[in-house]
């Protein structure tokens, strides 16, 4: 399994030949972030629903994006957001985005894991974008610390990379320059 974590925020009929790439390389990677209207959206939208059974049959692990807006959101929005991700695109986890890193918002993320778990989120990562209290780790699979480039990812030595390599106002609107995983950590740089 790779240490390749995959959020790529484009539609799947704007950007087929990436959603392509994703889909064949699923198999080498740690999950793929759908993320189809800031969350799962009001009703499904049959273009991710296609890309995410593909992702499946690829052998991926599909991951629901939610924004929890730094603990603000109401517990049962989330929940909602997680359950229509399950029902409509088929994830079997979730990517909780706009965690804070304190230990005071804890017991918020505490809940939401549990109410994610009996949703059947069996992969949960939540996103600090920084080093976060520890407690966290007592709940999530994966916790994001960086979003970035792989050298730098790799220096720091994380164990799981969230491949981010654009910049400006939508940076995840980039794929990784290949995904031809032999080496994810050198692999997925911008191109020259």
């Amino acid at each position: 399994m790779s240490t390749l974590l995959v959020p790529y925020y484009e539609h799947p009929s704007v950007r087929p030949a990436e959603w392509d790439a994703i889909v064949a390389a699923a198999p080498r990677l740690y999950g793929v972030v759908l993320n189809p209207a800031g969350g799962p959206g009001d009703r499904p939208d049959g273009a991710f629903a296609e890309v995410a059974a593909r992702l499946r049959s690829a052998g991926g692990r599909i991951l629901g994006y939610v924004d929890t807006d730094h603990g603000r959101r109401a517990t049962t929005d989330v929940v909602r957001d997680l359950t229509r991700h399950r029902d409509w695109y088929g994830t079997d986890g979730a990517f909780l985005d706009q965690v804070p890193s304190g230990r005071e918002s804890f017991e918020y993320y505490q809940r939401l894991a549990v109410a994610a778990w009996g949703v059947g989120c069996g992969t949960l990562v939540l996103n600090h974008g920084t080093a976060p209290h520890p407690c966290y780790a007592r709940v999530a699979d994966v916790l994001v610390t960086f979003e970035g480039p792989a050298g730098l990812a790799r220096a720091r030595g994380a164990a799981v990379h969230c491949a981010v390599p654009g910049t400006g106002d939508h940076p995840w609107g980039t794929l990784p320059y290949t995904l031809n995983l032999a080496d994810d950590a050198e692999n997925v740089e911008n191109p020259p």
